[in-house]
């Protein structure tokens, strides 16, 4: 009889502990949420990083008609990005950072008259919460997104534009050739006053690059980056990505 009950009671110790076996394997057994893909002067960027731009590249009409922001592409811009800042700190340029009322300027303006926010309705509240969420983007991260590239568009006046002109003929060229295009027929199409003064930061933009991206790849030259996923290092021979950060947004 004490063997029967021993064996009871050790059959059921048995089932008690398979169940917190099992839990406690599955525990040790490490979750992976995110991980370093590069770092750039001791920064570190994210492969949630890498994913968050592919994202915020919708806001960007550059991209339009090209494709999907790849991987790489979007890395090169995150490593840009961070040297940027990296140089803006070191030169302590605090005058260049954008005010709460520029941020939300240029978010009307996206809102209002970007192709693709004009099809789905952005200047609603409904109809940008919509956008946001069919996106996997959140008010504070587009407004985050818009403060850099503010950021960066001063800061790229303030060191590069001296001696650049942008002509009225300039501005009418490319709002006839590159911007009205975007637009299908029948969508409210923002008249030429309305945009020329965005219009004018994107020449600015295309004018500077030269001067940029020299810049820029001797700080790239000068400072420690490295890619840690290969699958993510851009060909030596043809680079998938130019060098700048994302510029040329309207």
């Amino acid at each position: 009889m004490w063997l029967r009950v021993l064996t009871a009671c050790y059959a059921a110790c048995l089932a008690v502990a398979a169940p917190s076996q099992a839990q406690s394997s599955q525990a040790a057994t490490p979750i992976v949420l995110d991980r370093a893909v590069a770092v750039v002067n001791k920064h570190m960027i994210l492969a949630s990083d890498v994913d968050d731009e592919i994202r915020l590249s919708v806001l960007d009409p550059i991209g339009v008609g090209q494709g999907e922001l790849t991987q790489k592409q979007a890395l090169e811009q995150l490593i840009s990005r961070s040297l940027v800042e990296q140089q803006i700190r070191q030169e302590d340029m605090q005058a260049i950072e954008p005010s709460q009322k520029e941020v939300n300027a240029r978010l009307d303006e996206i809102r209002r008259q970007l192709p693709i926010c004009v099809r789905q309705n952005c200047a609603s509240e409904a109809g940008w919460n919509a956008f946001l969420k069919s996106h996997g983007l959140t008010p504070e991260r587009v407004g985050a997104y818009l403060r850099y590239r503010l950021e960066i568009l001063s800061f790229i006046e303030q060191r590069f534009r001296q001696g650049i002109q942008i002509s009225q003929q300039q501005i009418g060229t490319y709002y006839h050739d590159t911007l009205l295009p975007q637009y299908t027929a029948g969508e409210s199409i923002p008249s030429l006053d309305q945009v020329a003064p965005r219009i004018q930061e994107i020449l600015l933009e295309q004018q500077v690059n030269v001067l940029f991206d020299n810049w820029l790849n001797n700080l790239r030259q000068q400072g420690d980056v490295e890619v840690l996923d290969p699958a993510l290092a851009p060909a030596a021979e043809s680079p998938e990505a130019p060098s700048g950060p994302g510029k040329g947004s309207l």
